[in-house]
């Protein structure tokens, strides 16, 4: 498979497939694609890694797309303005992505639901406690909301990020939820009540536009019910 991103604030990515080369994706975010693709709907490995990508905030189902009778075209694109970024999956080079980051990939690529360990303060932090675990064999494509920056934590270096920026780290790194210091900080600062504390060693992607955060900024300029 070879692919292509093009496109900035509204990317696409577009994959050429070899002859019965097969891509899967989260329903709905297929763009277009040559006639000779067959789409098939499926669980992908069962009622029980199903039921896990729900909770790591991707549908039950999934579409996988097979290239028939020679080569095969098929681009799929983000939902939101934002980024999209391949990562080459393999032997000790998994990676953790934020809920619903996961947009695509070759079939040797698994997607699993991935708990923080520290379960209280996950629950109280929101998306912090469910992310994506992505293993397997093969290139695998997030999309992030806005920017990315990315940084390489050394052993012991640590940044503290807003929860709802962090886009996706390697699992050498340890993530932390942790609360903002001080009640006046909390309830007076804007910035909420928690944020993500990542301590390396390994590489983080963080997004400068949640769409959270972009939500809350639209919600007073929303018409409301009578």
């Amino acid at each position: 498979m070879k692919y292509e991103i093009m496109g900035d604030s509204l990317p696409v990515v577009i994959c050429h497939l070899d002859r019965n080369e097969a891509m899967f994706n989260e329903s709905g975010a297929m763009a277009w694609m040559s006639p000779n693709m067959k789409m098939e709907t499926s669980s992908n490995g069962g009622l029980g890694k199903a039921l896990g990508r729900m909770f790591a905030g991707e549908k039950i189902f999934q579409n996988i797309y097979t290239a028939q009778g020679g080569e095969g075209l098929i681009a799929f694109a983000s939902s939101f303005p934002g980024s999209i970024v391949p990562f080459e999956i393999g032997p000790g080079k998994e990676m953790i992505f934020q809920k619903r980051a996961f947009l695509a990939g070759e079939m040797g690529v698994k997607l699993s639901v991935h708990l923080n360990k520290k379960v209280g303060a996950g629950l109280f932090g929101g998306e912090g406690f469910i992310l994506q675990r992505v293993s397997g064999n093969g290139i695998a494509f997030a999309e992030f909301d806005g920017h990315v920056v990315q940084y390489d934590l050394q052993p012991g270096q640590t940044i503290v990020v807003d929860t709802g920026n962090l886009a996706a780290y390697e699992p050498s790194v340890n993530m932390e939820i942790q609360t903002v210091p001080g009640m006046k900080n909390m309830l007076f600062g804007g910035e909420g009540i928690f944020n993500t504390v990542l301590t390396g060693p390994g590489k983080v992607w963080l997004q400068t536009m949640p769409i959270s955060s972009v939500a809350a900024v639209l919600r007073p300029y929303m018409p409301t019910g009578n």
